[in-house]
Order: structure tokens, then sequence, then C-alpha cells
């Protein structure tokens, strides 16, 4: 049995090299929150060398927030924006002979799509502009599912590496206990996610999980030792990294 891990990164971490061999997919920043071309460059072509698929990661355009805090942005600005990020991307990964698997939105923008229908409809319609069978990654109960899911298609994420509200939110990293950073933990979070199909969040009520893929983050502290106890501790357990 396979399981499907994605990676934020490009995002001007120390780690990338380190943490692509054990990762499925990367999602690049492509200049809303982080990356520059020479970043984009540099990750496809780590992508490339450890058979990564390459997913694009625009943003709100808010470098100084990192992309983590919602924008009051017109939709015009907005899709302007997304355009500028992708359309730099693609030309990035088509000149080293490879192609955009799939796209995820980040941070602010991925939460905002989940609840709010206007959000929603602009990413679907310009996903629907630029390739209607680019899947989108996607948190299960969100508006965005909702409103795509007879239009593109999408695969259900979860967070290998945080910890949830039972609405299917996300605590919010203002909270100390946002992050799930013991090994063992985060390991103990994706066992019950993949065998039991269960989320146990914060007030150890259960919600039902069927993700198709599952994230780290490479900003995460000691993220790389986390995916190397991971990738072990599934081994173990008759599961591999899908690759390629």
């Amino acid at each position: 049995m396979n399981i499907h891990i994605n990676c934020d990164l490009g995002e001007g971490g120390d780690f990338d090299a380190q943490l692509m061999p054990f990762i499925s997919a990367c999602n690049i920043a492509c200049g809303g929150h982080a990356g520059t071309s020479k970043s984009m460059y540099e990750t496809v072509c780590l992508a490339n060398l450890n058979k990564v698929e390459i997913g694009a990661h625009p943003s709100y355009p808010d470098k100084e927030n990192f992309g983590r805090l919602s924008l009051q942005i017109s939709k015009k600005d907005l899709k302007d924006s997304l355009q500028h990020q992708i359309f730099n991307l693609q030309n990035i990964v088509q000149s080293q002979g490879a192609k955009i698997s799939h796209f995820k939105a980040h941070g602010a923008l991925y939460n905002d799509a989940a609840k709010d229908e206007k959000i929603a409809d602009l990413l679907i319609d310009f996903l629907l502009e630029f390739d209607d069978n680019l899947p989108l990654f996607v948190p299960q109960n969100s508006v965005i599912y909702e409103r795509g899911k007879n239009k593109i298609p999408m695969i259900f994420e979860a967070f290998a590496d945080r910890n949830y509200n039972d609405d299917y939110s996300l605590v919010s990293r203002s909270e100390s206990h946002a992050l799930i950073t013991q090994k063992e933990e985060v390991f103990k979070h994706v066992y019950s996610m993949i065998y039991q199909h269960k989320i146990i969040c914060e007030n150890e009520r259960e919600i039902d999980c069927y993700a198709g893929t599952f994230c780290i983050h490479s900003d995460t502290p000691n993220s790389v030792e986390i995916l190397q106890y991971l990738t072990c501790k599934l081994q173990e357990n008759n599961l591999k990294i899908k690759k390629g």
C-alpha cells in the first residue's frame, strides 16, 4: 500500500534538499507569499531529481505576512496575481521538461476558500481557465469542495503535523498547540487517519478522514527528522511513500 505525502517547498527554508527524498509531491511557492524565479527553478530541479510531483502553491500577494493573513483584495487583482504566480512557475517547469501535477493554495487563501464561497468560486474559475484537469488539494467538509466537486478534480488533504478542531479547521497558529512537532505524535496522528479513517481532534472528538494526500510543513521544527521517522514507521506497517 502506498501513501501520498506532500510538502510546501521553495519557501526559503534550509532543508528542501533533505526533505525531497521522503515525499511524493512538492507544492512550490511561486512568488505570492514566498519564492523567486531562482528558488522555483532550484526546487523544480530537485523535484525532477527525486521523482517528486510538482504542484503550484500560490497565495495572496503578501510576502510581509507569509500569506497567512486574509487580504482585502479585489477579485481582479487576486486573479491577476494568481495568473502571474502560476504562469511564472509553469514557464520554469516546462523549461525543465516537467509539468505541473496539482494545485494547492497557501495559508490564508487555502483557509478562506474552505469557508468563503466567493474565494472558492474564484479559485475554481481560475483553474477551469488554466487547466480543468489539474487536481486541487482541498480540506474535507469545505466550501470549495462543495462548490467545485462536479467541475474539477479534487483530492482531500489532511495535515500530518497540525492539530484539528472538530469542524475540520486547523487549530490557529496563534495557539501553542497548533503544531505537532514530536515525531511519535505525528506518526500516531497519521496512523489514525490512514487505518481508522479518523482525525482525533483537540477536544478528543473523532471526525472522519478520507484523505488522499498528507501534508508535512517544511517550516515545522525538525521536519526532516519527522519525515525520516515517519517513513520508517510507515514501512514497518507495510506502507510506502508513493513516488513518480
